[in-house]
């Protein structure tokens, strides 16, 4: 009798992580899919090189919003960033120079792991995500990174508020569940995020970097 309760037990506690599995799997991959990121690695941590980062992000998220405003998915905006790679090495570097730098640059588009992301009204799981990278100097300074598509860069990251427009491109890539765990402050769904970052950070949903 005790042997048959252990296993009922047992098959329960699989059933429920199972079901786990499947739900932090199926969402943490469709965000990770559905959205384009924007990293930048300073020099250094230094006032003035955390300063030229800021700058770069800048010039580049104007850049950006210049050549993609015609964009209507994650694919269009990919391949116009790759069309423009080295228009954004010129521009990463003409702003090194025109602050008065010498450092080298790197930029690279490829799939990254990221952190969770915060901002005051948004939460970004940590995983891999396809991004446009751009490294400044010897990269060894904090980074910066915020989403390009849809457009979720905040010029001012102080306030992390994310505007109506921006919500509404948000909506219309995710499902509502995806976009309620990114965006809803409630036990529930704080849960349900809770759930997606452990498995996100274990080695069951883990990747090889690329």
């Amino acid at each position: 009798m005790k042997k048959r309760i252990l296993f009922l037990m047992l098959l329960f506690t699989l059933y429920i992580f199972v079901n786990f599995y499947c739900y932090a799997s199926n969402i943490l991959n469709n965000i990770e899919d559905k959205v384009f990121r924007l990293h930048i690695i300073a020099n250094s941590n230094s006032k003035e090189d955390q300063d030229l980062k800021y700058k770069v992000r800048d010039n580049i998220i104007s850049y950006m919003n210049e050549i993609c405003k015609d964009a209507s998915s994650k694919e269009d905006v990919i391949k116009l960033s790759q069309k423009h790679i080295n228009d954004f090495k010129q521009i990463v570097d003409y702003t090194i120079i025109e602050n008065s730098f010498n450092y080298s640059s790197n930029v690279e588009i490829g799939n990254y792991e990221f952190p969770t992301k915060k901002y005051k009204d948004i939460s970004l799981p940590s995983g891999y995500y396809d991004a446009l990278e751009i490294k400044i100097g010897s990269h060894s300074g904090q980074n910066w990174w915020c989403v390009l598509y849809p457009s979720l860069c905040f010029i001012d990251a102080s306030s992390g508020i994310l505007p109506e427009s921006s919500k509404e491109e948000l909506k219309n890539i995710l499902t509502s569940e995806e976009y309620a765990l990114i965006t809803e402050n409630t036990p529930t769904y704080n849960f349900k995020f809770k759930l997606v970052e452990l498995f996100s950070n274990s080695f069951i949903l883990g990747k090889n970097k690329v």
